[in-house]
């Protein structure tokens, strides 16, 4: 789409690219072409408009005077013709397009994924460009249009919608029980072989509410510690111990009658499944129509853990 000028829409969207990752090579990614194509772009929007719009060294890309104005005002102006566009477009029935999402590689290979196939099924004419990182992935670097996110959020810059919960399982495999005596108080788990996920905020602290009112506190001692839900659930599934996982990672070894369910009439606080996506402008059509179907699709999973 050309502009007054002659200025070209796609070289604006590239410039932009470039202003928000800082380099072409970034941009390329982002954008899923050739860093060559990305350079080729810039120059030519450069020399239409007679200013260099990039100081370039052997480290870096930055924006020059001229090039942070141009990002300032054009950047408010491009987003609302893309979602002008797209709005005109969501009153077809299908979506087109493409549809950054990221979240975590566990909760992607056991929920997200068969989701998003359901998803592109429903919309052919979309392209979905999926990330998966156990790092909180910036959304504005990366181009990401909805993150989603589980647990328990920090307070930030960003909105966010609560698409449902998912509850805290302590959880250990049937031969390793056959080895101690199942718990029947969360004090008893001092005892026990403890595995500790340390992406979580306080991994040896865990407060459990009985089915009375009860609360009580443990604070726990480990030798074995892991960064990873999946990683975690296959060591507990090889015996090591007893540990908390997320339902949705307890349900995958609970299922397969690898892992059971201790302590079932004692509760662990529930955690967050969220949508996140950059603060500033209206959220597209082909996002929230994800976000409607990923909030029913959440919504139908009903776990049935097995426990003793």
């Amino acid at each position: 789409m050309a502009l007054p000028g002659k200025i070209d829409l796609n070289d604006l969207l590239v410039f932009e690219a470039v202003a928000q990752t800082g380099g072409f090579t970034a941009a390329a990614a982002r954008l899923g072409v050739a860093t060559a194509k990305v350079s080729v772009e810039i120059g030519r929007l450069e020399s239409k408009l007679g200013v260099a719009l990039f100081s370039r060294t052997t480290r870096k890309v930055a924006l020059t005077d001229a090039g942070q104005t141009l990002y300032e005002e054009c950047r408010p102006l491009l987003h609302e013709l893309i979602e002008a566009i797209e709005r005109a477009g969501s009153r077809k029935e299908d979506l087109s397009g493409t549809l950054r999402i990221s979240s975590t590689v566990d909760h992607t290979a056991l929920i997200l994924a068969p989701a998003l196939a359901l998803f592109a099924h429903r919309h052919p004419h979309l392209t979905i460009d999926l990330r998966t990182s156990d790092r909180v992935t910036d959304l504005i670097e990366e181009g990401i249009d909805v993150a989603i996110r589980l647990g328990w959020l920090a307070d930030s810059s960003f909105r966010a919608v609560k698409l449902g919960e998912f509850e805290q399982y302590v959880v250990a495999s049937p031969a390793y029980l056959q080895r101690v005596k199942p718990p029947n108080t969360p004090e008893d788990l001092l005892s026990f072989d403890w595995v500790a996920l340390t992406l979580l905020p306080t991994p040896f602290t865990w407060k459990f509410y009985g089915n009375t009112g009860e609360a009580k506190t443990i604070h726990i001692k480990s030798r074995f510690r892991v960064d990873s839900p999946g990683a975690l659930r296959s060591l507990l599934q090889q015996h090591v111990g007893v540990s908390v996982l997320d339902q949705f990672n307890a349900q995958e070894g609970i299922g397969s009658n690898r892992l059971v369910r201790l302590l079932p009439e004692w509760s662990l606080p529930s955690g967050g499944i969220y949508a996140v996506y950059p603060p500033g402008r209206q959220v597209s059509a082909k996002v929230r129509s994800f976000i409607d179907f990923y909030r029913q699709y959440l919504n139908e999973l009903k776990p049935t853990p097995k426990s003793i």
